[in-house]
């Protein structure tokens, strides 16, 4: 897939179809993460899989989403939070381009995060492919853009 369509294709998925991932599709998600630039490449983080759903559901906003993810990772360890969004990004995108749905979800409880992790949890990313599945080609890029509920570009862009 194109860049810019994943980019602008891509929504949030919270409902996921049972469809297990393939290694290879995991593997590339999270060497997206590891690939990932952070400050003065420092790289102070982990992708931890987390398995036991039902335990991550209990710390986050939204434990729907966690509940039918295939696949569920914590951001964890020191890495700042631009570092954290970059890596989280690029997983997202990565999953998106091989049809995987996603979704970040919050931490509400830092310290039940950290104790199932074993390090500082930044955000929980959950992955699957989506219930009802789309197709990104359907639409030109500049058809997902115009259609994505965002503010007009001439309202966040200007110059000085």
């Amino acid at each position: 897939m194109e860049t810019f369509l994943a980019v602008a294709s891509r929504r949030e998925v919270r409902e996921y179809a049972d469809t297990p991932l393939p290694d290879d599709v995991v593997h590339r998600i999270l060497d997206a993460g590891r690939l990932s630039g952070s400050s003065q490449n420092t790289q102070k983080w982990e992708f931890v899989i987390v398995r036991d759903r039902e335990a991550v559901s209990k710390f986050v906003y939204a434990p729907s989403n966690i509940l039918g993810a295939r696949l569920v990772v914590a951001i964890a360890g020191d890495a700042a939070g631009f570092d954290v969004g970059r890596a989280a990004q690029n997983m997202m995108l990565a999953a998106w381009s091989d049809g995987v749905g996603s979704v970040p979800n919050g931490i509400s409880d830092a310290d039940a995060a950290a104790q199932l992790v074993g390090a500082k949890v930044s955000i929980v990313l959950t992955f699957g492919y989506p219930a009802k599945r789309r197709s990104p080609e359907s639409r030109s890029a500049d058809e997902w853009s115009e259609r994505a509920k965002r503010k007009p570009f001439d309202e966040v862009v200007r110059e000085v």
